[in-house]
């Protein structure tokens, strides 16, 4: 199985491959020769969980890499510093190549490194998780954690090249399962079509049960149609200065805001999206925007693959915790002159709702389960 794409992101061309097995080195090159014409010097970026992928992308090969703590924790100033100084170690020069191996943290790290390096490097992405796949390879935000805030600090930068191998995630963990879910859910919602949310269905409960040759073949649909829906719509507006981007944002005003609430880390991305995605239900009823069956259809969804679906989350019930989340959600970063925007469900599609044409405690009141 393989599956190809070619989206214009910002003007740059980004290939997608998605397939079977981990690329070589020698074939990174050559792709990466291919769009971009010669290579420089070499760095390969991973975590301590994919270091063995990363040897085994390398094979006989001696490159420098540079490997870093796992986890959100890990998705620091600190790290980025540790790529951009492991790439001047290397020699790399305004030519050189970053191939970050990883997940989500892994590509954000790696993307906004190669972005200020030099004034911008060349980058490859290998993918090794289902989050990674679906969402932080794919459009070219780029960014860390600051000041306990979410990804508040990034630029865009897309990457030319991308590969998506399954058979990296035959030993993920099943909590990274369940995070990447969660971002699959989202962009299922935002297919008018319906044609990723039956092949979910079709996945079942856990996609781990799937990895069989049939099962692989379904995982392998959605994730392509996945990233297919999300290139389209990055394409059409990059910069999210447009309504387009924006509907990418479904559940994550609320769920940025629980993560740093919670604590970066003590709650992981695609699972506070799964919450969010129950919170803009929530806010979408109470507005008369979203029908009671789209409600009940997506937390019935939620709910069948164990996500948690309480408001308030038990996260948020500690004392200080909800003032925490508030202050958050006050400071996320898709503000725009001011004004917070919320993306709601539909009876198909989505909408934007300005935080100005809602009742100021509406959304606190929401969270502590009192509308």
């Amino acid at each position: 199985m393989k599956q190809e794409y070619t989206f214009i992101v910002d003007r740059t061309p980004s290939y997608v491959r998605i397939q079977e097995e981990l690329p070589s080195f020698a074939g990174i090159c050559a792709d990466f020769q291919g769009l971009n014409g010669a290579v420089g010097r070499v760095l390969l970026v991973c975590d301590t969980n994919t270091a063995a992928i990363a040897r085994k992308i390398l094979g006989k090969e001696e490159r420098p890499r540079c490997v870093l703590p796992a986890g959100e924790t890990a998705k620091t100033w600190a790290s980025v510093e540790a790529i951009l100084r492991a790439g001047q170690e290397a020699g790399l020069g305004r030519d050189g190549l970053f191939i970050g191996v990883g997940g989500g943290v892994v590509s954000d790290l790696t993307a906004f490194a190669a972005s200020i390096y030099m004034r911008g490097a060349s980058l490859c992405l290998v993918s090794t998780s289902l989050l990674g796949m679906v969402d932080a390879a794919v459009g070219g935000k780029t960014g860390f954690d600051l000041g306990g805030l979410k990804n508040l600090a990034g630029t865009f930068y897309p990457a030319p090249l991308i590969y998506m191998p399954l058979d990296s995630l035959v030993s993920l963990p099943p909590p990274e399962w369940k995070s990447g879910m969660g971002e699959l859910i989202k962009t299922a919602i935002l297919d008018d079509t319906g044609a990723l949310l039956g092949q979910l269905r079709l996945l079942g409960s856990d996609p781990l049960d799937g990895m069989d040759p049939a099962g692989r073949e379904r995982l392998f649909v959605a994730i392509a149609g996945s990233v297919g829906i999300k290139g389209r719509i990055v394409e059409a507006d990059p910069r999210e200065t447009g309504a387009e981007r924006m509907r990418l944002n479904l559940g994550h005003t609320f769920a940025h805001a629980l993560e740093s609430a919670a604590g970066l880390g003590q709650v992981s991305h695609g699972e506070a999206v799964a919450w969010g995605l129950v919170c803009a239900c929530e806010l979408g009823y109470a507005l008369g925007l979203t029908p009671l069956d789209r409600v009940e259809a997506i937390d019935g969804l939620l709910r069948d693959r164990s996500y948690e679906t309480r408001v308030p989350h038990p996260f948020l019930t500690a004392p200080g915790k909800l003032e925490a989340f508030m202050r958050a959600l006050d400071g996320d970063k898709k503000k725009k002159a001011g004004d917070l925007r919320f993306i709601v469900p539909l009876a198909k599609g989505v909408t934007a709702v300005s935080a100005k044409d809602i009742a100021a405690d509406l959304v606190e009141r929401i969270m502590r389960g009192e509308h």
